[in-house]
């Protein structure tokens, strides 16, 4: 199947690297010009360079107003937005029983993974029913459906991602406006690269595959979810884990 985007308009954060970076580079091979939205604008250019269908946005997806203006800014020049990707995400402090945790992190941790879906959303989702089409994509994990030990903050987020696209799905499913959600186990990226062998077996051992997921399956995975041949599946957490969330 030819997954043509020419001439549509994506929004995508945390784009300078990982999962997001990937999604982007992909998104651009088929057409699409992206908006890449990241607080490291060094990487975002060092990454890219210079491309006429990519524009980097260095911004703190955390500050709902200058989400606002941004998103204002790109409908102003593009007058439409077909596509948002929500890859930006951090893991916050990990290996600490629940009871231990520092709250203020936890609190950082919603912050990024999960407001930040909601700034994006609000933001585009009225320029998507003005012109009744529209793709979006949260990035959610295996951690959302399952609850990671050691994680609270982490796996708390990415379950109200998951929750917050059921819901969104829900609400716009007569608009033309899909929404779902991805959950990868462990992709393989540079940190999981640096990671001692033994801790990537005890990660890839849950697996039925007995491996990682790679960027390009990933990228594969959301190119379909965001195109136009998506047009009966909203509200919906793809698995991305292989094999390990059958559900």
């Amino acid at each position: 199947m030819t997954i043509n985007l020419k001439n549509q308009i994506a929004i995508v954060t945390g784009a300078a690297s990982g999962i997001g970076r990937a999604i982007a580079f992909k998104l651009m091979e088929n057409g699409t010009k992206v908006y890449a939205f990241d607080l490291n604008g060094e990487l975002l250019h060092k990454h890219f360079g210079n491309n006429e269908q990519f524009v980097p946005v260095t911004i703190d997806v955390t500050n709902r107003k200058r989400v606002n203006d941004e998103v204002f800014s790109i409908i102003s020049k593009e007058k439409k937005i077909d596509i948002l990707v929500n890859c930006v995400g951090i893991t916050g402090i990990t290996n600490i029983k629940s009871h231990e945790v520092d709250v203020e992190n936890v609190k950082l941790v919603f912050d990024v993974n999960f407001m930040s879906c909601v700034y994006t959303s609000q933001a585009v989702i009225p320029n998507m029913l003005e012109h009744h089409y529209g793709r979006i994509l949260h990035l959610a994990s295996i951690a959302g459906k399952e609850g990671n030990a050691g994680m609270l903050a982490y796996s708390a987020s990415k379950a109200a991602v998951i929750g917050m696209t059921k819901v969104q799905g829900s609400e716009y499913a007569e608009s033309g406006i899909t929404i779902n959600a991805m959950a990868p186990a462990v992709i393989r990226t540079p940190l999981v690269d640096n990671m001692p062998d033994e801790q990537v077996k005890f990660m890839t051992d849950k697996i039925p595959m007995k491996r990682c997921g790679t960027l390009d399956e990933a990228a594969n995975l959301a190119l379909y979810i965001l195109s136009p041949e998506n047009s009966f599946t909203t509200g919906f957490t793809f698995d991305l884990t292989g094999g390990r969330a059958r559900y």
